[in-house]
């Protein structure tokens, strides 16, 4: 395998080409903007982030599942308290849904506190006749098609780093203050979710757990003090798409003396920026954060080696999560070969589906849309291909809303095109609603009780 070199530093990504990059009208500006981001205080701690790669060196050995979701890109008209709290409602429930019926511990990732910006197939976009800049995420630009909006601002950097801050802080409130404690599962259940068939489900295992917690207590167990009860962990990730943003908040570990990209949590490659000799790859090589790369269907055995072997050149066990997004009607043709290739060379990664970006597709009424049987076809094609494979399928990748959005057709929510325009309110790609969501995780939870069914006896 390939082993990282020693002449890697946070700017040496800049002497290689940034696909997706940024084209600022003003270098003096951007640079002072990122010398006032390098000295502000780091978003995340880089113990934080080992110890989510000892909770994803778990997934890879089959003892634990991620579950990754969160906006497709995050507003920064969207910030509010409960607006955060929602989306984190969701996620819960999704855990303790697939926690509590596949019987395997989740790690919950969200995509938060920093995605905020976006890829683009064209650079351009065109409006009767008139040619402006692509929205690329608050974190570039605005979606106002005006060429005001649309011209890169630096200043936004400073404000995603500072609306970063502020979901944090919330998000740490949440996670650790009571309102994740096992015994308020019933105040994750939304109004509009409870009332659904996915919300009646929930309120089953919800009572189930309750009296579970009720049996505990009796037995003498004392509940407030297991803070595994008491809270969750909670991790953070983003597309590392803007690499000023990057490198500003890359930090160097005054205990292990290794760089951490202090912006998140975890960080990814986008299926865009994967290139081998690209800069995003260059840059990610070196920080020592859980890595995610996207894995598209047009990716090959030799570059997807040579990309698992730069980006993980020690092959350690969580320090790299495989997302694949073949899409439903190639999943099944794409992925075999990539994962038995990995497997036979002994390489250690996890492997995590996202079901989403294979899937996109523009309604009659020009909006774009996702199918939800398009989403759960390809999530059911990955477990059925890494089971028949006997590799764990660790994962599920995301994108969904806590608001009773109509963005994706189909689900427990049973939208139809007509729908559509009744509350679209996502600023990129479309997510999946609260209930949606509660539908996708009852179904990833059967799957992975086939899965254990059809393979318990095997050691992974």
């Amino acid at each position: 395998m390939e082993k990282s070199v020693n002449d890697w530093s946070p700017s040496t990504w800049r002497t290689r080409h940034a696909a997706q990059g940024v084209t600022w009208p003003d270098e003096v500006h951007l640079a002072r903007v990122e010398a006032d981001l390098a000295r502000k205080p780091p978003l995340v701690f880089a113990g934080e982030a080992r110890r989510l790669l000892d909770h994803l060196e778990l997934v890879a050995h089959g003892k634990s599942f991620l579950l990754q979701a969160g906006d497709c890109a995050e507003s920064f008209d969207e910030g509010s308290a409960d607006s955060i709290r929602d989306k984190l409602k969701v996620i819960l429930q999704m855990a303790v849904a697939l926690t509590y019926a596949a019987g395997v511990p989740v790690i919950k990732v969200g995509r938060i506190a920093g995605q905020f910006a976006k890829p683009r197939t064209d650079e351009y976009e065109e409006r009767d006749g008139e040619r402006l800049l692509a929205f690329r995420g608050h974190i570039v630009n605005g979606e106002a098609f005006d060429e005001a909006a649309r011209r890169p601002d630096p200043e936004r950097l400073l404000a995603a780093y500072h609306q970063s801050v502020a979901t944090l802080n919330l998000l740490r409130a949440f996670t650790t203050g009571g309102f994740a404690a096992l015994s308020r599962v019933h105040a994750w259940n939304q109004e509009f979710v409870a009332s659904s068939l996915e919300g009646k489900r929930y309120e089953v295992v919800a009572d189930e757990i309750e009296r579970a917690l009720q049996f505990m207590k009796a037995c003498g167990i004392d509940l407030h003090d297991d803070d595994a009860l008491q809270g969750v962990d909670f991790y953070t990730s983003h597309e590392a798409l803007i690499l000023p943003y990057e490198q500003a908040l890359t930090r160097r570990d005054s205990l292990t003396g290794d760089f951490y990209d202090c912006s998140a949590h975890m960080l990814w490659i986008g299926d865009r920026t994967r290139q081998i000799d690209g800069a995003h790859v260059e840059f990610l090589r070196g920080v020592s954060n859980p890595l995610g790369l996207k894995v598209g269907p047009t990716m090959g055995l030799e570059e997807l080696l040579r990309l698992v072997d730069v980006l993980n050149p020690e092959n350690r066990a969580g320090r790299l999560t495989l997302i694949a997004r073949m899409g439903d009607a190639l999943v099944e043709e794409k992925l075999p070969p990539l994962v038995e290739s990995l497997r036979a060379e002994g390489r250690e990664v996890v492997w995590a589906c996202d079901p989403m970006h294979g899937n996109t597709f523009v309604a009659s009424g020009g909006q774009k849309t996702r199918h939800f049987d398009d989403v759960l076809s390809e999530t059911s094609k990955f477990f059925e291909t890494l089971s028949n494979l006997g590799t764990w399928p660790g994962g599920l990748h995301v994108e969904l809303t806590g608001d009773n959005v109509t963005e994706c057709l189909g689900g427990g929510s049973r939208l139809n095109e007509v729908d559509l325009d009744l509350n679209y309110t996502s600023i990129c790609d479309p997510r999946l609603n609260a209930t949606q969501s509660l539908d996708m995780a009852f179904h990833v939870a059967e799957f992975l009780q086939r899965y254990s069914a059809g393979n318990g006896a095997r050691s992974l």
